[in-house]
Formats: structure tokens, sequence, C-alpha cells
């Protein structure tokens, strides 16, 4: 290409001298595939190279902890794998060491979750409440007739507690009484103190073939005529002697009146059943729980 002093002699052998190394130079810029894009092959001046575009600057996706999946191409997916490994209602995820976890299934209805190092690979186990008190409601039984049992008690608890509500009777001033596996030896025992309207007196019955939780149920059933009760047995599973604590509340026709009883159970076997009964129909509602 003629600079600017030079005498141009022959103009179209110099534009084909200059197109040709416009030619040479730019050659890489040449050719190339749908979908390619032009890179830099080297830091020189005019050199290129055309290559895949691998959209945007990531080359690659590496799943870490928790997580599944990845790719160095294409459309890449990852998991939550924590949130594969649950598989149920309730699970809980857990771990189980330096970055690594499993599933716990829910436990049963009224245990709690307790660590045990003992329990491989979580470290956990769900039991039954072992201290503070815990109450566990197991049954809601309505009275009807002169019999109803609550059966097939469990032996997971320390005490068992029987409460008693909006108790009367077809008959008035009827006992409502508790034997416990169907024993009707003279095997209970009972101290009490009463108190009916201003009077209070006390009584004894060391050899009887039930319980007395309340002594006089009556027909009516405004408020002030229903009666109500709470037992505590204690050591139920015993074999030999359990204790008994309760207090009850009831109606002798004209007075209120109510009464704490402290007793026994001389049985042989631990208490797997209860019975509550009275000669005359009874009405209301028991619910007993376990006590931890």
């Amino acid at each position: 290409m003629p600079t600017a002093t030079d005498l141009v002699t022959d103009l179209p052998a110099d534009f084909e001298v200059f197109g040709q190394a416009v030619a040479t130079s730019m050659a890489d810029l040449l050719g190339g595939t749908s979908g390619q894009i032009l890179a830099k092959n080297s830091n020189t001046d005019m050199d290129f190279v055309w290559v895949t575009n691998d959209v945007g600057d990531i080359t690659a996706v590496t799943a870490g902890t928790g997580i599944s999946g990845g790719g160095t191409s294409g459309a890449v997916t990852i998991t939550n794998s924590m949130a594969t490994e649950i598989t149920a209602k309730a699970d809980l995820i857990v771990g189980t060491g330096n970055a690594t976890f499993d599933n716990l299934p829910v436990g049963a209805n009224g245990t709690v979750l307790t660590a045990d190092s003992t329990v491989s690979p979580t470290g956990l186990k769900w039991a039954a409440p072992s201290s503070g008190g815990g109450m566990t409601l197991l049954s809601t039984t309505t009275l009807t007739g002169t019999s109803v049992t609550i059966s097939s008690i469990s032996g997971s608890y320390k005490h068992l507690l029987l409460l008693g509500k909006d108790l009367y009777s077809s008959s008035t001033a009827e006992k409502l009484q508790v034997r416990f596996n169907a024993d009707t030896g003279s095997v209970y025992s009972q101290i009490s103190v009463r108190t009916i309207g201003t009077t209070v007196s006390g009584t004894n019955d060391l050899s009887n073939t039930f319980y007395p939780v309340v002594d006089r149920m009556q027909t009516a059933t405004t408020i002030d005529k229903l009666g109500s009760f709470a037992l505590w047995i204690y050591r139920y599973t015993d074999t030999d002697t359990v204790n008994l604590f309760s207090n009850a509340y009831g109606n002798n026709g004209t007075d209120p009146y109510g009464d704490t009883k402290v007793g026994r159970y001389d049985g042989t076997a631990a208490i797997t059943s209860l019975t509550v009964l009275s000669t005359s129909t009874m009405f209301g509602t028991v619910y007993l729980y376990g006590v931890s």
C-alpha cells in the first residue's frame, strides 16, 4: 500500500497487495459453524479461534453436602438430598456424623424424643416419658348400666389416675365402686374422713370386696347434685400391695359431702384392668391416665 509520499504508479496492483495482506491477517475470523462463538486463541494480534458456546462463565456444577446431581455440560439438575430422605408425615432429619444425616421416622403417640448413644446411627429414639410427672390419657369411658370395665391397661407407667365427672345414678344414695383385675376377694381396705354439710366424721373398712370412690350418688342432674372423684393408683404394676388415695364429691340428698380416703389393694398381680360398678344404673364419664 503506497505511503503518503510514494509515487503511485500502479494503483490496482497496490490495492491487490493490500487485499492479500488483509485476507492473511484476518484468516482466523473466517469459517466456523452455526452456534459457535469467536474466542482469543493467544495474545497475538488478530489470533482468534471458533469455539462451542458454553453459555456463560460456569463450566461445571458440583454437588456439595446435602445436595446431589450436577454436571459439566448441558442442563444440569441438583436435588436437596435431605428433603428426599423424608418419606412420611412427621419424619425428622438428624445428623449421624460429620456432614452425614439420616431419616428418623415419627414415634408412637405419647412418646418423646430421647437421646440414646447406643442407638445407631442417629443416637436418638422415641420412648415413653421417663420423668417430669407427665400424664397420658389412656381411655375415656362413658358409664352405663351397673358395670363398665377398662381392660388391657398398659404397664408402661409408674402410676394411674382415674377421674370421674358428672356422676349420678338411677337410684338415690348409690355408691360408685372400683375393682381391679375383676378381683372380688376381701382385699380392699380404706380409711376416710368425710364432711356432710358442717358435720365431720371418719370411717374405716379393712376388708372389703371393692374400693368405694363416691359414697353417695343422686338421681338429680343439677350441678350441685352431680358427683366427681379422683383416684390415684400408685405403682399399679406391683404384684402385692398397691396403695390408693382418692378425693370425692357427692350429695346425700340435702347436703353436699366430700371425702378423702387412703387405702390399698392387696392383689397378687399387676393391675391390667379395672371395673367401675354400682348396684343401680350409673351415668357420667371416667378418664384413665398413665402417669410417668
